[in-house]
């Protein structure tokens, strides 16, 4: 059940982030070239609106398999070595993951003892990019929870969205579209 509120919670955040966004920045272009006016603050904000949406998404992307991936090399190997590559590959992104969280936290910190704020907005900085910390707390989860899988056995390493297949089956399911729309003719 918690998983779900997470799953539900992690695609409405995303989706409200791409849309608001959107919405912004064509404002912005119709004011701007329609009116010469413009929003001042809305380049800001679509900025952090933007690494927000990069930095959250990109754990999302982790746990369903979004991401580029090259393993023709490691698919040559027997089972147990592709796991142990596996755990191996997962275990640097999860170092990466803490590194990264710890230099984030202590820039944070900085931040905020200087108090220093947005250009545009009466916002905190510190509250603004607080993604960067955030971001690889997803990641990090989601990391565990890829390696958990591994040590269950329900994966073997990164799973990554293999576009020639999908393309194959795309494919297949239009062939047969054409020969049920051929036939009842």
């Amino acid at each position: 059940m918690l998983a779900n509120i997470i799953n539900k919670f992690e695609e409405s955040f995303l989706s409200l982030l791409l849309v608001a966004m959107t919405l912004l920045v064509f404002s912005e272009v119709v004011l701007r070239f329609g009116f010469n006016t413009g929003i001042h603050w809305s380049q800001e904000v679509t900025l952090y609106s933007m690494a927000w949406f990069v930095l959250f998404g990109a754990s999302y992307g982790v746990k369903v398999g979004a991401h580029i991936g090259v393993d023709s090399f490691v698919k040559l190997f027997p089972k147990k070595m592709r796991v142990a590559m596996g755990i191996l590959s997962v275990s640097i992104c999860i170092a990466y993951c803490v590194i990264f969280m710890i230099g984030a936290w202590n820039y944070l910190a900085k931040l905020k003892k200087i108090s220093l704020e947005m250009e545009d907005l009466e916002i905190q900085r510190w509250m603004s990019e607080s993604i960067i910390f955030l971001g690889f707390v997803f990641l990090l989860f989601r990391f565990l929870q890829l390696l958990i899988k591994i040590f269950k056995g329900e994966a073997e390493g990164f799973s990554h969205i293999d576009e020639a297949e999908e393309s194959l089956e795309l494919a297949a399911q239009i062939r047969e579209e054409e020969q049920k729309d051929g036939g009842a003719k």
